[in-house]
């Protein structure tokens, strides 16, 4: 895997998606893109959206929301942080406003390659097949890759 190839897995034993991901950056400044809500902001989902964060308190009980807009539209997320260790994982719940009984658990995982590099797996776990599915179908694939070549940018500056 190149350090900037996405890799996006769906499993077919539980309805999870799997993202694995490489940046040529310390596991340090990776786990902080994620952490502060200023640098966060820059880089969630895809180009075509702005993002502007209500919320987020980044720490083992803590929660999150923010909202993303095109034009007129505006896409209101929000979670809870179940476990927060320092670059190392992250587990959270997501949830999509507009379906608010469909919530997503994640797990970030931080992986120290050395030599300054960081693999980055997330596993996203729902409902059921058909949930995942239409996840997958509403562009989250778009919004993934596109946002995490916006961290390279971030992790880079």
């Amino acid at each position: 895997m190149s350090s900037n190839e996405t890799r996006i897995e769906l499993d077919d034993r539980v309805p999870l998606v799997r993202i694995t991901r490489e940046f040529d950056a310390p596991v340090e400044k990776v786990f902080r893109a994620h952490t502060d809500p200023a640098l966060f902001a820059q880089w969630i989902g895809p180009r075509d959206l702005t993002t502007e964060v209500e919320r987020h308190d980044a720490v083992t009980g803590g929660g999150y929301r923010f909202v993303q807009r095109r034009g007129s539209d505006e896409f209101w997320f929000h979670g809870s942080f179940h476990d927060v260790r320092e670059d190392e994982l992250i587990v959270q719940t997501f949830t999509w406003e507009g379906l608010p009984d469909h919530v997503a658990l994640e797990k970030v995982r931080l992986i120290d390659l050395g030599d300054g590099r960081t693999r980055l797996e997330t596993t996203s776990l729902v409902d059921s097949f058909e949930d995942r599915d239409a996840f997958v179908a509403a562009g989250m694939e778009k919004g993934v890759v596109e946002g995490y070549d916006k961290l390279d940018e971030v992790l880079a500056g």
